[in-house]
């Protein structure tokens, strides 16, 4: 492992670099000790500040763990691609919010990748995700459920529908599709739509799933899209018209 002193890169961020790349090429293997921070300081020419500083980087990556005790020192983790969501989403609401992705941009991509998912859900949903779905549908139901608890539920509702598939790698990849475009879409589309409209959606979605129903689940993602599309639309529209005339 080296690192360039005379680059403009922060040490510290080289020095992770360095050992993250050990690590995703399996030359530090999971649960391997990495080395003390004195021997790390003295491998890389740098103080053990900077050394610090590089494994903390490490560790807010879930990259490493550290233990206390005579035993103790920096691990390699295992990363788990649920202890992974979390920067995933974090990620995916940065990419949208910063580059103004749009509406329609981001509703496209949302649902493509839902649809994609929906046939392994159907044959894959165990007992536990429905009964997700279908206590997250009856939650959106009841009067005087806050904007706020309802979008939670939404997404709850889609998250199940997701996990459903079994595929670890999947539910990864949408973590960003669902926990982050959902809530910026619930954002713009709250105040317009009908929430008899998208429970009704959400129960038949729960149905089509249940009855192992493929076609219908898939059909039924597109009206929800378009759906939500449409709503968008007349959003943006009634702001625009509030708009004063030049």
């Amino acid at each position: 492992m080296k690192i360039d002193p005379d680059s403009s890169t922060d040490l510290s961020a080289q020095i992770a670099t360095a050992i993250r790349e050990a690590i995703v090429s399996g030359a530090m293997p999971v649960d391997e000790r990495l080395p003390s921070e004195s021997e790390l300081a003295e491998q890389f020419a740098v103080s053990r500040s900077t050394v610090r500083e590089a494994l903390k980087r490490l560790a807010a990556q879930s990259l490493i763990r550290t233990q206390r005790g005579a035993t103790g020192g920096a691990f390699v983790n295992r990363l788990r691609f649920e202890d992974a969501y979390g920067q995933q989403i974090t990620t995916s609401t940065l990419l949208l919010s910063m580059n103004a992705v749009s509406f329609q941009t981001a509703c496209e991509a949302r649902y493509a990748l839902e649809r994609a998912c929906a046939p392994l859900s159907v044959q894959r949903r165990t007992a536990d995700h429905l009964a997700t779905m279908r206590a997250e549908a009856h939650r959106q139901a009841q009067p005087g459920l806050t904007d706020e608890a309802f979008c939670a539920s939404d997404v709850a509702f889609h998250r199940a529908l997701v996990d459903a598939a079994g595929n670890p790698v999947l539910s990864y990849q949408l973590a960003g599709a669902v926990e982050a475009m959902q809530p910026l879409m619930n954002m713009i589309t709250f105040s317009a739509r009908s929430r008899e409209t998208i429970v009704d959606l959400h129960t038949r979605i729960a149905d089509a799933v249940e009855a192992g129903n493929a076609q219908d689940a898939d059909t039924l993602l597109s009206d929800l899209a378009t759906y939500t599309e449409d709503l968008a639309k007349s959003v943006f529209a009634a702001r625009l018209a509030k708009q004063p005339k030049q």
